[in-house]
């Protein structure tokens, strides 16, 4: 797919000291660093945390929140030429529902945490709207990163190229000259990144999990609609915490914008269960919202709270140390760069 074609380039890395952890980044000319805060001053134990929790704990003003969120979303969306409510009604009325039966694992105990109401929607990931619209906020993820990108493809080669390179040279440096054979992407929804991980290790199976049948019978619905693959994906319904897969089964475990919507105690479980799926010398990828980010930490108070408002687990997110849980659970070589103004890529390897 083109969205997960290379960066061209303009893009280039800084680093400020000799960790390898890069702090600048340069996109198309324009020159961007991470804040002068350790995280956003509208997370954790603030005053202005406090007052969004408290603005958002009042149910009336909540719904009304959920609400303007879903609205900035599918606005932010469709004002970058991504087609949202085009693409939902497509997937809605299509053939999907009847990928659900060979999906779904009935055995699946849900966590509590995975039942709340999440990202606008009362049931959570659990729903076929959420599962519909997921790919077009995916897109839109790219667009609010790189706001000065001339098209929604370009922000994703950018967004998606940047991660992806930061996996390869990372593995490359440090897995021991282990062949990249299996990946795993945990946590991933309709298979966005999971194709593109593809695309960028032709030769490697890929294997998609996540906790959300909706969203697994919308990727395996996707994938039927493209040209058939040497190596077919697998898609597995299980709890990224807990998956039942045989260790050391990978060479790469990639998780891609799902620890800042999960309980502290729920990303550590996920880190572990990395590290036992992992081959010695496999790469361990992460990537999200980068608490250092300057643009998230110079967001306006109207967007924040709206953010905070579909996201329960934020805090939680922002206030874990996460090179230090991935240290703790036994990984080496763990860095962590500025892929895009939004956006930091850990990488971390199991001893081998």
């Amino acid at each position: 797919m083109a969205i997960c074609m290379l960066p061209p380039p303009s893009i280039r890395y800084h680093s400020f000291n000799k960790t390898r952890i890069s702090r600048k980044l340069v996109v198309r000319g324009v020159v961007y660093e991470e804040g002068r805060l350790e995280r956003p001053n509208w997370a954790g134990e603030t005053p202005v945390s406090r007052l969004v929790g408290a603005l958002i704990s009042f149910k009336p003003l909540f719904s009304l929140l959920k609400l303007g969120a879903r609205q900035v979303l599918i606005s932010t969306a469709e004002k970058s030429n991504v087609p949202w409510r085009d693409m939902t009604k497509e997937i809605l009325e299509s053939g999907v529902y009847k990928e659900m039966g060979s999906v779904e694992n009935p055995s699946v105990v849900y966590p509590d945490y995975y039942l709340n109401p999440f990202h606008a929607y009362d049931e959570g990931n659990l729903s076929w709207l959420a599962a519909a619209e997921a790919e077009a906020a995916t897109l839109s993820i790219a667009k609010r990163a790189i706001p000065e990108a001339s098209t929604i493809t370009e922000a994703n080669e950018i967004v998606r190229g940047n991660w992806l390179n930061v996996i390869e040279k990372h593995h490359y440096q440090y897995s021991g000259n282990l062949k990249i054979r299996d990946i795993l992407d945990v946590g991933c929804s309709v298979g966005f990144s999971t194709r593109c991980l593809a695309d960028k290790f032709p030769s490697a199976k890929l294997t998609g999990l996540d906790l959300s049948p909706y969203f697994l019978a919308v990727a395996k619905y996707k994938e039927k609609k493209n040209p058939p693959r040497t190596n077919p994906f697998q898609w597995i319904h299980a709890n990224g915490e807990s998956t039942g897969l045989d260790s050391q089964s990978f060479d790469i475990v990639s998780i891609a914008y799902v620890f800042h919507e999960c309980p502290q105690k729920a990303t550590i479980n996920l880190v572990k269960e990395a590290f036992r799926l992992l081959r010695p010398g496999g790469t361990f990828a992460v990537t999200d919202n980068s608490p250092k980010s300057k643009k998230l930490q110079e967001l306006s108070p109207v967007l924040f709270t709206l953010m905070k408002s579909t996201e329960p687990f934020l805090d939680e997110y922002y206030l874990l140390d996460l090179e230090k849980a991935v240290k703790d659970a036994g990984f080496v070589n763990v860095q962590t760069t500025l892929t895009d103004p939004r956006h930091v890529t850990l990488t971390a390897t199991v001893p081998y």
